[in-house]
C-alpha cells in the first residue's frame, strides 16, 4: 500500500480525520460487543463486519493492532434509561436456564456467526462478568471523585460534573426529548444521570450478584466498557466502534465515566466511529421482541452467509441499509460471478496454490501489520497492475470505500488484458481487505438447500436425465414441463456448454 493518508470519520466532532495512532507501531481498537442473552439479528451483525473491515484496511495501511471485544454477560438493562429488568435475568427466565448458562449457549452461537462472516478474531474477548472487582474500583475512584451519589436503588454518575457531557451525541440536555431518552428513575439530580452500581431489591436475590460498598448488585451496563477498554488498551486508545444506537447514550456515559476516573478530558477514544443501522421492513429488528432475522434464518432460507456480508459491503458503513429479498439474492449471484471466475484463474495459473496459501496467512497475523504479505502477492507485477493495488488503498483510505473497492475488484477479474497470474494475485489482496472468501469457496458453495425444500438430490438428478432424453427425442415441450416442475420445486437449471447445472433457489422472504 502507499503513505497515502487514512480518513476516518469521528462521530466525536462529526467530521473526517486523518487517523494518526498514538502509537506508530500499533493501533489500539475497543468494539462494543453483544449482549449474550438471545441471537445476534442481522443487523447487530452489520457492526462486527464494518469493524472487520476498519481492522483489514489499519492492518493493510502498515499498522499492528490490538483489537478488543467484549462480551455483556451482565449489567444490561431493557431500557437504556437504567429502567426494566436485566436481559440475561429475563433470558434466563425465558429458557428456564441459569444466567451462565444463557450466557455460554448465546457467546458460542455469536463466536459462530463471527466465523460464518469471515470476521477476524479480536486481540482479547473480555467478559464483563471476569472483571467485577475492576469494576468496583472503577466506581470507588468515581466517588472519591465526586462524580456520584446514592439512591435507594444504588449508585448513579452525576453528569453534571461531567466536561461537556453529550458532546458525542449531540444531546440538546435542555429539550424535552433527551429527558425522555435518558430520564429513569426518580431521584436523580438530572434526567441523564445514569447507575454505576445496581442495588439488588431486598427482597428478592440475584443469579448474578455481587458484594460492593454499595451494597449486593451488580455493576451498570456503561461500566464495563470503560474498564476493560482501560484495562486491555489504555486510557487513551485510537479506535472506539460500535452502532449508531449506542452514540447517544451508552457511549456519551463512557466518556462521562472515563473523564470522571481520568480527572480530565480525556474521552477514552481518540476517534469514535459507528455503522448506520440495517433497516429490515419485512421483520422487527428486536432481540427483546423474539421477532427478527438471524444469520441462521438466512442460511434457512437458502443464503450464504459470505452473500449477506457482501451485501452489507455494497454500502457505506455510515449509510442506512435497507434488508430486502431481491438485494441480498442479488449480492449472492454477483459473489457466484466473482467465484467463478476465480476458479477459473486458478485452474490457469501454475502457481495458484502457493498465492492462495500465502493469502491465507492473514488469519494467523491476529493483528498483524500485513505490508509485507502485500508485497509477496504483488511479486512480480508490473507498475500497471501493481496500480490495482494502489487504487484499493485509496478507496479504503477514503473512510472504508468497501462499494468503490467491490467495483474495482469485479473490473480487474474481468480485466482481459491483465495477465491471469497477475490477476489471481490481486484478487488474493483484495480478498485481504473484503474478506468474502474468494480463495476459499467455490461457486457451488452458495448453493445451500433451504429448509422448506422437500425434493431430494437424487430425485433433481433423475429429472435432469429425462430432460437430457426429451431434448435429444426434439420433445422440448417435455424439457420445458420438467424445469417448470423443478422451479416450482425451488431448483433453477441453468443449460451450459458442458451441460445442464442446476441450483437451490432460497425460499421468498
Amino acid at each position: 500500500m502507499t503513505e497515502r493518508p487514512l480518513q476516518l470519520f469521528n462521530s466525536l466532532g462529526r467530521r473526517l480525520e486523518i487517523f494518526q495512532p498514538i502509537d506508530p507501531h500499533n493501533v489500539r481498537v475497543y468494539s462494543c460487543g453483544p449482549t449474550v442473552y438471545h441471537f445476534a439479528h442481522i443487523g447487530n451483525l452489520r457492526a462486527y463486519v464494518f469493524t472487520d473491515t476498519l481492522r483489514r484496511a489499519l492492518t493493510l495501511k502498515g499498522w499492528n493492532v490490538t483489537h478488543v471485544i467484549n462480551i455483556t454477560d451482565v449489567g444490561h438493562l431493557t431500557s437504556d434509561a437504567d429502567e426494566g429488568d436485566d436481559k440475561m435475568d429475563l433470558a434466563a427466565r425465558r429458557e428456564n436456564k441459569t444466567i451462565w448458562q444463557v450466557a455460554a449457549y448465546y457467546t458460542e452461537a455469536f463466536f459462530r456467526d463471527l466465523e460464518r462472516l469471515g470476521i477476524l478474531q479480536p486481540s482479547v474477548w473480555p467478559r464483563a462478568t471476569d472483571h467485577i472487582q475492576e469494576m468496583i474500583d472503577f466506581a470507588l475512584a468515581l466517588e472519591a471523585g465526586g462524580y456520584t451519589y446514592q439512591l435507594e436503588d444504588g449508585l448513579y454518575f452525576d453528569t453534571a460534573k461531567a466536561s461537556d457531557y453529550g458532546r458525542l451525541g449531540l444531546l440538546d440536555l435542555e429539550g424535552q426529548e433527551a429527558g425522555k431518552r435518558v430520564a429513569g428513575p426518580g431521584g436523580k439530580r438530572n434526567p441523564s444521570d445514569f447507575a454505576i452500581w445496581r442495588r439488588s431489591p431486598s427482597d428478592q436475590q440475584r443469579q448474578m450478584e455481587w458484594h460492593s460498598p454499595w451494597g449486593v448488585g451488580a455493576p451498570g451496563w456503561h461500566l464495563e466498557c470503560s474498564v476493560m477498554s482501560f484495562k486491555y488498551l489504555g486510557e487513551q486508545f485510537d479506535i472506539h466502534t460500535g452502532g449508531i444506537d449506542h452514540r447517544q447514550v451508552h457511549h456519551c456515559n463512557e466518556i462521562a465515566q472515563n473523564q470522571g476516573y481520568t480527572r480530565s478530558e480525556r474521552s477514552g477514544a481518540n476517534l469514535w466511529m459507528h455503522n448506520e443501522f440495517l433497516i429490515v421492513r419485512q421483520a422487527k429488528m428486536s432481540k427483546s421482541s423474539g421477532d427478527f432475522l438471524t444469520l441462521q434464518s438466512l442460511v434457512d432460507q437458502g443464503l450464504h452467509p459470505a452473500a449477506y456480508r457482501l451485501f452489507l459491503l455494497t454500502a457505506s458503513y455510515r449509510s442506512e441499509l435497507e434488508f430486502d429479498w431481491e438485494a441480498i439474492v442479488g449480492a449472492r449471484t454477483h459473489l457466484r460471478r466473482l467465484l467463478r471466475r476465480v476458479g477459473e484463474l486458478r485452474a490457469e495459473v501454475p502457481e495458484a496454490a502457493a498465492i492462495v496459501h500465502l493469502a491465507g496467512e492473514h488469519r494467523a497475523s491476529r493483528g498483524g501489520a500485513l505490508t509485507g504479505l502485500i508485497a509477496a502477492l504483488a511479486e512480480g507485477l508490473s507498475e500497471a497492475e501493481r496500480s490495482w493495488v494502489d487504487r484499493l488503498d485509496e478507496a479504503l483510505s477514503n473512510d472504508l470505500a468497501t462499494p468503490v473497492a467491490l467495483t474495482l475488484l469485479g473490473e480487474l477479474l474481468f480485466d482481459r488484458k491483465l495477465r491471469p497470474e497477475a490477476a489471481l494475485r490481486l484478487a488474493a489482496v483484495y480478498e485481504l481487505a473484503l474478506g468474502l472468501g474468494l480463495l476459499t469457496y467455490a461457486p457451488e458453495d452458495l448453493a445451500i438447500k433451504p429448509a422448506g425444500r422437500t425434493v431430494t438430490e437424487a430425485e433433481i438428478e433423475a429429472r435432469l436425465a429425462e430432460r437430457q432424453e426429451a431434448r435429444k427425442a426434439k420433445d422440448f415441450a417435455r424439457a420445458d414441463a420438467i424445469r417448470d416442475a423443478l422451479l416450482a420445486e425451488g431448483v433453477a437449471l441453468r443449460d451450459e456448454p458442458g451441460g445442464t447445472a442446476w441450483e437451490w433457489l432460497p425460499l421468498p422472504a
